[in-house]
């Protein structure tokens, strides 16, 4: 049996994201090509979407580009109407990045030691030792 425990996005993948009208773009990219499958499948849609809660209020899309170990989440209704009309802070989405790299996803324990401080993360922050999931010894 593996055990399992969580890490933040930030130490398996890096993000970019940006605007098109209402809707955020965010981008997932592997650092490295091994831990895409394992993107591909916890990066859901559903857990996108909780992950960011009200502040999406329409539809999440996901888009799969294997070829370039990265996953591409569409945002609608996510800036507030859009950099133009919009009263947010950030009304073209930049932040939507930083904000999935702070995502806690499910890993076997022998990935989360191999990524292990590997994101780039403040100068002096520590993630800690790996949290085990419920039921998990």
């Amino acid at each position: 049996m593996t055990t399992m425990t969580t890490i933040p996005l930030v130490h398996l993948a890096h993000t970019r994201s940006g605007d098109k009208g209402d809707t955020a773009n965010v981008g997932v990219i592997a650092y490295d090509a091994e831990d895409y499958e394992l993107l591909r499948d916890t990066l859901t849609v559903e857990r996108v979407r909780e992950h960011f809660g009200d502040l999406v209020e329409g539809e999440v899309e996901r888009y799969e580009l294997p070829n370039l170990q990265a996953l591409n989440f569409m945002l609608h209704g996510a800036l507030g109407g859009g950099g133009t009309v919009s009263l947010m802070t950030d009304a073209q989405g930049k932040v939507f990045s930083t904000a999935m790299l702070r995502m806690e996803i499910p890993v076997p324990a022998e990935v989360a030691e191999r990524v292990r401080g590997r994101g780039r993360v403040p100068p002096g922050f520590d993630p800690g030792e790996p949290v085990p999931l419920e039921g998990e010894a």
